[in-house]
């Protein structure tokens, strides 16, 4: 008789940010976190944008209790990595339902809804006008 599989307990969070998205699975591990297969520090390699997306497991302490495995896609290294951090405390939030008044308290559950304002027509850009001229 075959033993059925062991179930392998995962928690998962999508996050967003501009036109970023993020998909994060944390598993538990030793604190190994992949983005698009290769390691975070080297897909982000600005230590500010690092740090903003690391946060909820730094704040949480719980970063060397999961290792996070990240599917993003879409938007810039900035909005990527503001995507990172709402998927994580997101996930976070499923593991331990306990933490939600520190994450919430940092601001780390709240989806920036800042969007890229479109260009309009018999315009340059988005608020940019042509140069008036009188004659």
């Amino acid at each position: 008789m075959a033993k059925a599989p062991a179930q392998v307990i995962q928690y998962l969070g999508t996050g967003r940010r501009k036109t970023a998205i993020a998909r994060v699975k944390l598993v538990p591990g030793n604190g190994k976190v992949t983005v698009n297969t290769r390691k975070i520090e080297d897909y982000i390699n600005v230590p500010s944008m690092l740090d903003h997306a690391m946060e909820p497991l730094r704040t949480t302490e719980a970063a060397k209790q999961y290792d996070a495995v990240i599917t993003v896609l879409g938007g810039g290294k900035a909005g990527q990595a503001g995507a990172i951090r709402l998927g994580i405390s997101r996930a976070l939030l499923l593991a331990h339902a306990d933490m939600k008044p520190l994450l919430r308290g940092k601001g780390m559950l709240t989806r920036d809804p800042r969007m890229r304002e479109r260009k309009k027509y018999g315009q340059p850009g988005a608020r940019k006008r042509f140069q008036f001229s009188k004659r």
